[in-house]
C-alpha cells in the first residue's frame, strides 16, 4: 500500500529513526509531521507487544510522538541484521539516533562506518552530554540537564529549593534543535552534495534555553537567582490573585505600567517614588505586588482580562490543561488534532505549532504497531520475497 505522506514539504527525504523515549523521537516528529518518509526501527525483543523505555506503544506519549511514521523490526546485533541496515542506510538520507555515544561504534552504524558507504547521509546524534568530553559516557536524562544546566536553580520561589519544569524541556529542545541540524545540514547538502553529523546534547539544548539568564552571568557575572512567578527583569510581571482565581500581568517598560496602573484604578502607583522606574520597581517588588494585588482582588479574572486588554496591557488567565482546550482561541488554532485510525479507536494529538501556506503538515497515518511494516519497507529498498522470508526466519526481523 502507498503510505499517506504528511505533507509535501520533505517528501523526498528518507529517515532512518533508530531513537527512544523522547529527545531522538521529538526530532524526528519534526521530520515525519512535514512529509518524510521515515521509517522506525525498533529493536527485535522477545516482547512481542514492542514495548520500549518511554511508555506502552498504546499509551498517549508514545502514540503523541510515532505519528506519520512507519516501522519494522531488525536485530542490529546479528550481522544479517547488520548488513540489511546498512543497505537501508545507502539510499536514506537521514538516520537518527540517541544511543550512548559508544553504542553506535559498537554496534557498527557510527557515522564513519555509514558514510564510506554514503557520502551524502545525514548523521543525528543526541546524547546527555556531547559525543566526547569527561561525561560523555554518562547516561543522560532530562531531569539531570535541568539540574546541570542552571535551570533548576532559577526555577520555583525564592527559598524553597531546586525546581524543575513541568515538562522535559531538555529532552524536547535536544529535539528541536537536533530536527534544525538536519534540516541546515540537508540545505548545504544541496551545495555540497556532501552529508555530515549534526550533534546536540541534552546539556547544550538546555544551556542554551537559559537565553538572557545565561548571558546575565557572561556579561555582567550577575547570577540569576528563583523568582517564583516574577519576571526576573521586567516588573511588575508576575501572578496575581482576583475575586475568584488568579492572572498573569505583563508590564515591560514605563508606558505599560502606566497603562496597568490607570486599569487597575490605581494612578497614585505611578508617581510613588518607590514605583517610579525600573530600578525602584524591582527594589520594591514584593511591595508593588501587594499593592496590585490589593485591586485585583475586588474582581474576577475575565473582568480583568476584558479590562487590561482593553486598556493595552498584557495579561492571560492561568489554564489547566483542560481549560486550555477549551478556549476559543486554541481551538481556532486547531492545534488539538485527530488522526485517522483504522479501528474504532480515537486519537486526538498535538499537532504542530506551526504553518506553511502551500504544503501544511497534517495527522496523515497512525503511530505504527511493532514491527508493521518491516515487509513493506524491506520490499522499497530492493529486499527480495527470499531474503525477507530468510531473514524472518533467521529471526533477524
Amino acid at each position: 500500500m502507498t503510505f499517506p505522506h504528511a505533507s509535501s514539504a520533505l517528501s523526498r527525504f528518507t529517515v532512518l529513526d533508530l531513537t527512544r523515549i523522547r529527545s531522538g523521537p521529538t526530532a524526528v516528529r519534526q521530520l515525519s509531521d512535514w512529509g518524510a518518509n521515515v521509517i522506525k526501527i525498533d529493536a527485535l525483543t522477545e516482547d512481542a507487544g514492542g514495548e520500549q523505555p518511554g511508555g506502552p506503544r498504546q499509551g498517549s506519549d508514545f502514540q503523541n510522538l510515532h505519528r506519520n511514521k512507519r516501522a519494522m523490526t531488525l536485530n542490529l546485533k546479528d550481522p544479517k541484521g547488520l548488513a540489511a541496515f546498512l543497505r537501508l542506510a545507502a539510499k536514506a538520507d537521514v538516520v537518527v539516533e540517541n544511543f550512548r555515544p559508544d553504542v553506535k561504534d559498537r554496534l557498527g552504524i557510527d557515522y564513519e562506518s555509514l558514510r564510506a558507504i554514503n557520502p551524502g547521509i545525514v548523521y543525528a546524534s543526541i546524547s546527555g552530554f556531547g559525543q566526547d568530553g569527561p561525561y560523555h559516557k554518562r547516561p543522560g536524562f532530562d531531569q539531570i540537564a535541568q539540574g546541570m544546566g542552571g535551570l533548576m536553580s532559577i526555577t520555583g520561589a525564592p527559598g524553597q529549593g531546586p525546581m524543575r519544569v513541568g515538562i522535559p524541556v531538555a529532552d524536547l529542545t535536544a529535539g528541536l534543535f537536533c530536527a534544525m541540524g538536519i534540516l541546515t545540514a540537508l540545505l548545504e547538502r544541496d551545495v555540497s552534495g556532501q552529508g555530515q553529523w549534526v550533534q546536540t546534547s541534552l546539556l547544550q539544548a538546555q544551556i542554551f534555553m537559559l537565553d538572557f539568564q545565561a548571558a546575565r552571568w557572561l556579561m555582567e557575572k550577575d547570577v540569576p537567582k528563583q523568582a517564583g512567578n516574577n519576571h526576573p527583569t521586567s516588573i511588575p510581571t508576575g501572578v496575581f490573585k482576583t475575586s475568584d482565581g488568579y492572572i498573569n500581568i505583563a508590564t515591560t517598560g514605563g508606558k505599560i505600567w502606566e497603562r496597568c496602573a490607570q486599569a487597575i484604578g490605581a494612578p497614585e502607583l505611578v508617581t510613588n517614588p518607590d514605583y517610579a522606574t525600573g530600578p525602584t520597581r524591582s527594589k520594591n517588588r514584593d511591595a508593588l505586588n501587594a499593592e496590585i494585588s490589593r485591586f485585583t482582588e475586588k474582581r474576577s479574572t475575565d473582568e480583568w482580562v476584558r479590562e487590561l486588554n482593553a486598556a493595552g496591557v498584557p495579561c492571560g488567565p492561568i489554564y489547566s490543561v483542560d481549560q486550555m482546550f477549551a478556549d476559543e482561541q486554541v481551538k481556532h488554532l486547531g492545534i488539538a488534532q485527530d488522526v485517522p485510525t483504522d479501528d474504532d479507536r480515537a486519537i486526538r494529538l498535538v499537532g504542530q505549532p506551526f504553518t506553511l501556506s502551500r504544503t501544511p503538515s497534517r495527522m496523515a497515518a497512525r503511530p505504527p504497531e511493532f514491527g508493521e511494516h518491516t515487509d513493506e519497507v524491506l520490499a522499497e529498498f530492493g529486499f527480495s520475497d527470499g531474503e525477507i522470508a530468510e531473514l524472518r526466519q533467521g529471526k533477524v526481523i
